[in-house]
């Protein structure tokens, strides 16, 4: 099988930023190369005595991202036959947008033809399991150790949908359903993914979840993850659909029914999410976001007053923002 490459030269602190945009362009599993010094929980999570020495970081970083090229030279992008010409301008379109706010470096893109990649055991080089605070995150091909069986443990390797806990904008939303669940909480995740914030809310002792995807791959990472973990199949169901634009998905999704909401997706889809929203949510429901990178927080804000929900809190890790509110 072969695989385009599509390699843009960018900087450290535009790769988050333009990996999303992209991903929500159909382009996915970015390759990331850039000099930037492993943090101490990087380095633990190696399992290597003695690392590698890399150069002084320069700032500049490469993404790459791998397009499945057929047999006849189109390529299969999301499903569909696509050529080289419209990716590009896919991407095009990612790093104009990133860039109107942002410096990206020189934003230029190679491309080149590449053979058979083996991506699921590619990914076990580098994804071992780690914390989210008390949490335990675990891929498959792990073992649990002796000293950790009695902790809680999430199982999800990473896969077609996104979501296995180690982004910055996961973990703060996973912080503040700890902080707002109760036993009777029934909970919705707009952008569902893998499925790991419902999963990990009926883990930590919510009664029902439901999520909504626009991506039809959700569908068999959310089934996977949930018998890993063991989730009852009547206690987490999934909604493939539009819920901002589409009057099924939101009757389906019912109203008023929810004790939180969880929509951890980009700036530019949570302002017009945000006002949807709140005809799903219960009086007195709290609005958990996230995906926010620091420079779009106030946008965020003023959708969530606007629709009349009260700001309770703004968290942050990194350069990423999480603001939580409530429906009074």
């Amino acid at each position: 099988m072969k695989w385009m490459k599509f390699r843009i030269k960018t900087v450290v602190d535009a790769e988050d930023i333009i990996i999303s945009e992209l991903y929500d362009r159909g382009l996915e599993g970015a390759q990331i190369e850039d000099k930037v010094p492993l943090t101490a929980l990087e380095k633990e999570q190696m399992f290597v005595d003695i690392l590698p020495e890399s150069e002084e970081d320069d700032g500049v970083a490469y993404l790459s991202f791998f397009v499945e090229e057929q047999d006849d030279g189109s390529l299969l992008l999301e499903g569909a036959p696509a050529d080289k010409t419209e990716v590009l301008a896919r991407i095009d379109e990612a790093l104009s947008e990133v860039c109107s706010f942002m410096e990206i470096g020189e934003g230029t893109v190679t491309v080149s033809e590449t053979e058979d990649i083996d991506w699921i055991n590619n990914w076990k080089q580098y994804f071992h399991q780690f914390y989210i605070d008390d949490l335990l995150v675990i891929p498959s091909w792990e073992e649990v150790k002796e000293e950790d069986r009695d902790k809680k443990i999430l199982h999800i390797d990473p896969g077609t949908a996104f979501g296995t806990g180690m982004h910055e904008t996961t973990q703060l939303c996973i912080r503040q359903i700890k902080k707002h669940l109760t036993s009777e909480t029934v909970l919705l995740d707009v952008g569902t993914g893998s499925g790991i914030l419902a999963i990990l809310a009926l883990m930590y002792g919510a009664k029902y979840a439901l999520g909504t995807d626009l991506d039809p791959c959700a569908v068999e990472a959310v089934a996977q993850n949930k018998e890993a973990n063991g989730i009852p199949g009547e206690a987490f169901d999934l909604l493939i659909g539009n819920i901002i634009t589409e009057k099924d998905v939101q009757d389906r999704v019912g109203y008023e029914r929810y004790d939180i909401v969880t929509a951890n997706i980009l700036a530019d889809v949570l302002v017009p999410l945000t006002p949807v929203i709140t005809q799903h949510l219960k009086s007195g429901g709290v609005y958990i976001t996230s995906g926010i990178i620091e420079g779009k927080e106030e946008t965020v804000r003023q959708a969530v007053e606007a629709a009349g929900l009260s700001v309770l809190e703004v968290t942050r890790q990194g350069e990423w923002v999480s603001v939580t509110a409530r429906k009074e």
